[in-house]
């Protein structure tokens, strides 16, 4: 499953070619147990990581809005240990961060280690809604491609694992999501009139986030696109590569003082 989500480096990520729909092949019953047995393992692997105390994980969730970010973060992380997990969202900056390039709110906000770090949008919208909303020209954005490709490699080479997810919802989807947020009192909050004029350009946003993901997806922190129409199956998969990146560093207890088996407290 996971290799058929990444975009491989120096490939084009072709978002759009790609079924928002599909299950790869997933029964969702099934799925739905797989699930639970991922949310366990990432409970007690970032144990392990959070005692072992030396690398760190951080996940970037990127997507066109209802995409369903924050559901992910709530299904995947359901009972893991909040000490050990910290979750920031980025909106527009302001204040003191304009006074800042572009990357430094984001380097404040990095996981420490033994933690995992998730990134309810990120240091990407600093090119892709930039570029959109035509805040700066290409001379400025166009080479936040290559301080993003320096900035990954550097974080990769001081011990943080760069695990990369867009979640990729359809057209239609997205309409479907954005009714039940007007038609229900309790999401209603999330719905702004100014999200049907982002709607309106849907192509054009999707075409935005192919190049980033084209331009940014390396062998040090590559990109996978998840389908994102079925909340379970995204659930899913970003379960599967968030545990896949945990068993990869295979964290490790630290060795206990000595003396202490048989130490009666």
């Amino acid at each position: 499953m996971l290799d058929e989500l990444k975009v491989k480096p120096g490939t084009q990520a072709r978002i759009a070619d790609r079924d928002p729909a599909t299950t790869l092949g997933v029964d969702k019953k099934d799925g739905e147990k797989r699930l639970e047995h991922l949310v366990e393992q990432i409970d007690a692997l970032q144990y392990r990581l959070y005692a072992e105390n030396r690398r760190s994980v951080l996940l970037v969730l990127q997507g066109l809005d209802a995409s369903g970010k924050d559901g992910v973060v709530r299904r995947v992380f359901e009972g893991v240990n909040p000490t050990g997990v910290s979750v920031t969202s980025f909106k527009a900056p302001v204040g003191v961060e304009l006074e800042h390039d572009y990357l430094w709110r984001i380097h404040a906000a990095l996981p420490r280690r033994g933690t995992v770090g998730v990134f309810n949008r990120s240091h990407y919208e600093d090119v892709v809604a930039v570029r959109m909303y035509e805040i700066a020209p290409p001379t400025v954005w166009r080479p936040r491609y290559e301080h993003i490709r320096r900035f990954e490699r550097m974080l990769v080479d001081e011990g943080t694992t760069v695990l990369k997810i867009f979640l990729n919802v359809s057209r239609e989807e997205q309409r479907t999501r954005f009714q039940e947020r007007i038609d229900d009192a309790t999401k209603r909050w999330k719905f702004r009139r100014d999200d049907l004029k982002v709607r309106e350009r849907f192509d054009d946003w999707l075409a935005a986030w192919d190049d980033a993901l084209t331009e940014t997806s390396t062998d040090w922190a590559p990109w996978y696109v998840v389908p994102a129409d079925r909340n379970w199956l995204k659930a899913l998969a970003v379960a599967e590569l968030v545990v896949d990146a945990l068993e990869r560093l295979d964290p490790r207890f630290p060795e206990p003082e000595d003396g202490l088996e048989g130490l009666v407290a």
